[in-house]
């Protein structure tokens, strides 16, 4: 990092103006990310989670599950009928 050179008191004061407020903005971003990693971690939102994750695989391979689980349940059908 390159130094400044500053030619008077008020460039100076200005220079920890702005890093102050910096400083400021970036504790209330790690405050933010902290509060939204508490709320993420809550059970609910981690069964939503889990719940939307699965949503999302299922909706691709609704189709197929759903074939696939029919004919299950039509050869167990027709397998208690028969009596085996």
């Amino acid at each position: 990092m390159e130094t400044k050179k500053y030619s008077s008191y008020a460039q100076i004061e200005l220079e920890l103006e702005i890093l102050k407020v910096e400083r400021e903005l970036n504790i209330k971003r790690i405050v933010l990310d902290v509060e939204k990693t508490k709320e993420s971690l809550l059970p609910q939102n981690v069964l939503k989670g889990f719940i939307g994750d699965y949503k999302s695989i299922f909706s691709n391979y609704s189709g197929k599950i759903i074939n696939i689980a029919l004919s299950l349940v039509i050869n167990w059908i027709l397998k208690r009928k028969r009596g085996h």
